[in-house]
């Protein structure tokens, strides 16, 4: 397990991490979301002992980083797929990382498979693509075998199959009762892999909830679209009703605050026909979006957009 408690980091006058506090348990993939510049990668940086806290602990299995023993053994880490030596081959790097922390180079070879790195890990690292140094970086935060794992966008370049690859990966890792962390901006991905959410903007916690908790919370934003061709009459119904109701077109109305059964009984006292009714949810992209809308540091104006 990972817990941190109070992390905070100020560089001068800028607090990158202010007063965190959450738990990653095993078994689960907990996703670590937030915009640029919000912490995550510091906060992660702090959890390996590669940033010293201001304030505030992180610990691996209750124990500081720094004071494992054989820290590649217990925890795992892909932060910068860059963070290699380019005139390496793939093989010679994860063959002087398992001698530095004294596995066995049979594990080269295993993970080398296991990222389907092939006869690629002969070449030297500078010719890499970005999506094969990320399988490289991957290969080395499992060299150890770990039981606790951190990804910090692993899935930037790779192609479809590879993020799809990336996905089985942790959802596996999990499943086998591993502690991963990951951290990524593709919700569509975050949606279909963690079991927990860690959301923090301009270094402070938001949310820190299973992902289901995140997408029926405050913000959610179920609504229930019908059909009818009594429009009128059935939005002045729900109005009195208490929902919000706004035209979609096509005779379709799109209501806030009840249920889809709800709208049904409604339509039924009222007499009205009804040719579509359904609930929709948002997606974790527009949820996240509503969550984290006042903690974006980096903005874009709308005149500066390009037409």
């Amino acid at each position: 397990m990972i817990q941190v408690r109070g992390l905070t980091k100020q560089y001068g006058a800028v607090r990158a991490v202010d007063d965190l506090t959450f738990d990653v348990e095993p078994g689960k993939v907990t996703g670590f979301l937030g915009p640029n510049g919000a912490g995550k990668s510091t906060t992660m940086r702090m959890i390996l002992g590669l940033d010293r806290p201001t304030a505030g602990s992180a610990t691996i299995g209750g124990r500081q980083f720094a004071t494992l023993g054989e820290p590649l053994w217990v925890a795992g880490a892909l932060l910068d797929a860059q963070a290699t030596h380019p005139g390496r081959s793939g093989r010679d790097h994860l063959r002087v990382a398992a001698r530095t922390h004294g596995l066995p180079l049979r594990r080269v070879d295993e993970v080398i498979d296991q990222v389907g790195l092939g006869p690629a890990a002969k070449r030297r690292v500078k010719g890499y693509s970005l999506g094969m140094r990320q399988r490289l970086g991957i290969a080395s935060a499992l060299l150890g075998d770990p039981a606790v794992l951190l990804f910090d966008e692993p899935m930037n370049g790779l192609d479809l199959d590879g993020v799809r690859w990336v996905r089985r990966l942790v959802r596996g890792l999990a499943d086998e009762g591993r502690t991963v962390l990951l951290s990524s901006h593709l919700m569509s991905e975050m949606e279909q892999t963690a079991d927990h959410l860690v959301i923090i903007g301009r270094g402070r916690l938001i949310a820190d909830a299973s992902i289901d908790e995140v997408m029926r919370g405050e913000g959610a934003g179920r609504k229930v679209r019908v059909r009818t061709p009594a429009t009128d009459q059935l939005a002045g119904a729900l109005l009195r009703r208490g929902a919000l109701v706004h035209p979609s077109g096509d005779g379709e109305l799109l209501v806030e605050g009840v249920t889809a059964e709800t709208v049904g009984d409604v339509a039924l006292e009222e007499a009205v026909a009804v040719h579509r009714l359904a609930e929709e949810h948002s997606s974790l992209e527009q949820v996240y979006l509503d969550l984290t809308g006042d903690s974006v540091q980096y903005r874009v104006s709308e005149l500066a957009a390009p037409r």
